[in-house]
C-alpha cells in the first residue's frame, strides 16, 4: 500500500507517518477489522471489453472479485443481451483464499409448471423452436439474487457503487458491436416483440448498424432501482409485475410465472465437486460445480477416465489418436449425464452420492470401453450399489451463455457462468409500458428440461419438468487449486450450451498437459461430442485428419463450435496472465498494482 501511495504521489515526505496511520485505520475499518492480505495482482476476463473495463475499474477501486462480477454482469445485460442478463441465472465458484464455495443462481420452474409443460393437448411434443419462443419457457430468474447473496458475504464496496458504469452506458449509449449486430440480423423474430423492435431496429425494420450508439433508458431505470434498493427490488414491485405480465400475456405462448415464484426464489450454496488430477509436473485439485450442473461431474469423469488410458501421454504429439481417445471419453461422460444428473433436490444420486460417478474404480471400469474403434454411442454406466430406474434424456439443443473469470487484489477468485439460455432467451423484453424505450430479456431456461417426462419404456427421466425444480445445466465454472497449499492457480469456464463441458475440459487439458499459456489454450481448435458424432470446429482440421478419425469408426461432423472461453492462470511470480476467446469479443485486463481498501 505504501509503495502504491508513494508511486502515485498521494503520500508526501512530510506527512508519511500520519497518513500511513490513518490509511491503516481506514483499511481495518472498511474491511471489518479483518486485516486482509493484499496481493499485487488482479485480473478479469469477460466476453465483452466494456464488461471487462467495468470490472477492472472496480478491482482498481479496491473491490472484491464478487464486486467486479456484479459490475460486469450489469454491463453484459446491456451490451451482450443475446447471452446473459438480469433476466437469467448463474452458477459460480468462489475461493476467498482459504475456503471454496459454490453458489447456485439457477432458474427454477414456476409452481404451476408440470412435467407435460412442452406437450401439446394433442399429445405431440413441441419442437425446440416452438418451445423456446414465449412465456412457457421462462424460469424464475436467479442471477440478481445470487449476486446479492455473494455480495453480502464477499463484497467490499457498497452495492450501489457497482452499477455506475452500466447506468452510464445505458444512459449515454454504447456502440453496437459486430456480434450483436449479426445476431440481430439473424434473429429477425425479435421484431415480434414491440419493445425489442423499437430498441434494436430502425423504422424500416433493419437492425442498427455496427457502431450505432444504442441507449436503453428503461434498463437504466431498472439498474438505478437495483442500485438504490438492492436485489429485492427485482423480485417484488413494478419490475416483478412487469415480468409476470410479459410471461402470462405473451401473445404466442403464455407461461406460468407468478409473483409468488419471484418472491420465494432463493439462491443456494452447494458443496463444490473436487478431484485430484495428476499432470506431467504435479498433482492439482480440479474443482467444478455440482448438480444441477452436469459440468463438474462430466469434466471430472473425463479427466479420470483419461488417466486410466494411454491417451494423455499422446499430447501434443499425436493429435488424431488423442482426439479419438478424448471423444470416446466424452461419449462415456455424456451417457452418464443423460441418465443421472438433475436437480439434487428432486433426484437421488447414484448409490446416494454424486462422488460414485467420479470414483476411481468406476472410471477405470468405464475406461475399459475405449478401444481402437469408436463406440459411436456409449451406454450409461452403473456405479456399484446403483439400480438404474431412470430413462436417458434425449438430446436437445442448448446455446447461449457467457462466462467471466476474476481474481481480486485480496487473494479471492471467482469463476462465474451466466446465461439466459438461447440467443436472446425467450425473445421477451420486459418493459413496464411507461413510455421508456428498452428493457431486458427473459430466459428460456425451462427448455433445458427434458420435453418428455419418461422414456419409451415408461421410466421417468431425471431431468423432467417439476414445480420449483432447477433444470440441468452444462455450465462449468472451474477453479484449479495447488497441492499442497490450496491456492487457486487456474480459473476458467466457457459459454456454448452443452459444448461448454468440452470447451472447458479441452482448455484445461491444454493448460495442464501441454504447457500452453491461457491465450494459446483458449485459441486451440474446438472438439466435442454429445455421445454421437465427433464434432470438429469448421476450418480448423484438414481432410487427412478427418479421414483418420473416420477410419476408427467415428461419424465426423464439422460445425462452427463458437466457444466463449475465459481463462486466468497464476504465474510463478504470483501475477496473473489471461486468455479470452477470439471467437467472441472478449478481453482480459491484468492489474499489477492494486490498491487495498
Amino acid at each position: 500500500m505504501k509503495g502504491f501511495l508513494l508511486s502515485t504521489g498521494i503520500l508526501s515526505k512530510g506527512c508519511r507517518c500520519t497518513f500511513w496511520a490513518v490509511a491503516l485505520w481506514l483499511l481495518c475499518f472498511q474491511a471489518g477489522a479483518q486485516h486482509p492480505t493484499v496481493k499485487h495482482s488482479a485480473a478479469i476476463a469477460t466476453s465483452h471489453p466494456l464488461a471487462t473495463q467495468a470490472g477492472a475499474a472496480i478491482l482498481r477501486a479496491g473491490g472484491s472479485a464478487v464486486d467486479a462480477a456484479v459490475a460486469a454482469q450489469m454491463v453484459l445485460t446491456l451490451v451482450e443481451p443475446q447471452s446473459s442478463g438480469i433476466g437469467g441465472g448463474a452458477l459460480a465458484l468462489h475461493h476467498d483464499g482459504q475456503r471454496l464455495q459454490a453458489y447456485d443462481g439457477r432458474e427454477t420452474a414456476p409452481a404451476d409448471a408440470t412435467e407435460r409443460l412442452f406437450i401439446k393437448a394433442s399429445g405431440e411434443v413441441m419442437s425446440f423452436a416452438q418451445a423456446v419462443h414465449g412465456g412457457l419457457a421462462v424460469g424464475t430468474p436467479g442471477v440478481v439474487r445470487v449476486l446479492g447473496l455473494m455480495h453480502e458475504r464477499h463484497g467490499r464496496l457498497p452495492w450501489k457503487a457497482l452499477f455506475k458504469d452500466a447506468i452510464n452506458l445505458a444512459s449515454k449509449g454504447f456502440p453496437v458491436s459486430e456480434r450483436l449486430h449479426a445476431y440481430l440480423k439473424e434473429y429477425n423474430v425479435l421484431q415480434q416483440d414491440p419493445s425489442a423492435r423499437a430498441l434494436y431496429f430502425d423504422a424500416q425494420g433493419h437492425p442498427w448498424p455496427v457502431g450505432h450508439m444504442l441507449q436503453n433508458p428503461e434498463l437504466k431505470e431498472v439498474l438505478e432501482q437495483l442500485a438504490q434498493l438492492g436485489p429485492q427490488a427485482f423480485y417484488e414491485g413494478e419490475w416483478a409485475q412487469a415480468m409476470v405480465s410479459a410471461v402470462q400475456q405473451h401473445p404466442i405462448s403464455p407461461g406460468h410465472l407468478k409473483l409468488s415464484d419471484l418472491q420465494t426464489y432463493q439462491a443456494l450454496e452447494r458443496s463444490p465437486l473436487c478431484v485430484d488430477h495428476r499432470t506431467p509436473m504435479q498433482v492439482v485439485t480440479v474443482c467444478g460445480f455440482p448438480p444441477p450442473s452436469s459440468g463438474g461431474i462430466a469434466i471430472a469423469q473425463m479427466l479420470g477416465i483419461l488417466s486410466h488410458t494411454p491417451y494423455l501421454k499422446l499430447l501434443p504429439h499425436n493429435q488424431p489418436e488423442w482426439i479419438h481417445g478424448y471423444t470416446e471419453t466424452g461419449r462415456l461422460a455424456f451417457a452418464d449425464r443423460a441418465v443421472y444428473v438433475a436437480d439434487p433436490e428432486f433426484v437421488t444420486p447414484p448409490a446416494g452420492s454424486w462422488l460414485n460417478l467420479i470414483d476411481s474404480g468406476y472410471l477405470k471400469d468405464r475406461a475399459s470401453f475405449i478401444h481402437n474403434q469408436s463406440i459411436r454411442t456409449a451406454p450409461a454406466g452403473t456405479p456399484i450399489g446403483t439400480r438404474v430406474t431412470w430413462g436417458p434424456m434425449p438430446p436437445q439443443p442448448e446455446a447461449g451463455t457467457s462466462h467471466m473469470s476474476i481474481a481480486d487484489g485480496f487473494g479471492a477468485s471467482l469463476a462465474l457462468t451466466t446465461t439466459i439460455e438461447s440467443i436472446f432467451g425467450a425473445r421477451i423484453m420486459v418493459n413496464r409500458g411507461k413510455g421508456l424505450q428498452g428493457g431486458f430479456f427473459l430466459n428460456n431456461q425451462l427448455t433445458d428440461f427434458s420435453f418428455l417426462p419418461q422414456d419409451a419404456q415408461g421410466r421417468p427421466i431425471a431431468n423432467r419438468v417439476e414445480p420449483g425444480k432447477r433444470p440441468r445445466s452444462s455450465m462449468s465454472p472451474t477453479l484449479v487449486l495447488s497441492k499442497p497449499g490450496g491456492e487457486v492457480v487456474m480459473n476458467l469456464g466457457s459459454s456454448g450450451g452443452a459444448h461448454i463441458i468440452h470447451y472447458t475440459a479441452r482448455t484445461l487439458l491444454g493448460l495442464l498437459h501441454e504447457g500452453l499459456g491461457p491465450q494459446e489454450a483458449v485459441n486451440m481448435p474446438n472438439i466435442s461430442t454429445l455421445n454421437g458424432p465427433t464434432l470438429l470446429e469448421r476450418g480448423r482440421f484438414d481432410a487427412t485428419f478427418r479421414e483418420q478419425l473416420q477410419k476408427k469408426g467415428a461419424e465426423v461432423v464439422e460445425l462452427e463450435l463458437k466457444s466463449g472461453t475465459q481463462a486466468l492462470v497464476r504465474k510463478a511470480d504470483g501475477n496473473w496472465s489471461g486468455g479470452s476467446d477470439l471467437r467472441r469479443e472478449g478481453s482480459v485486463e491484468v492489474l499489477i498494482e492494486v490498491p487495498p481498501r
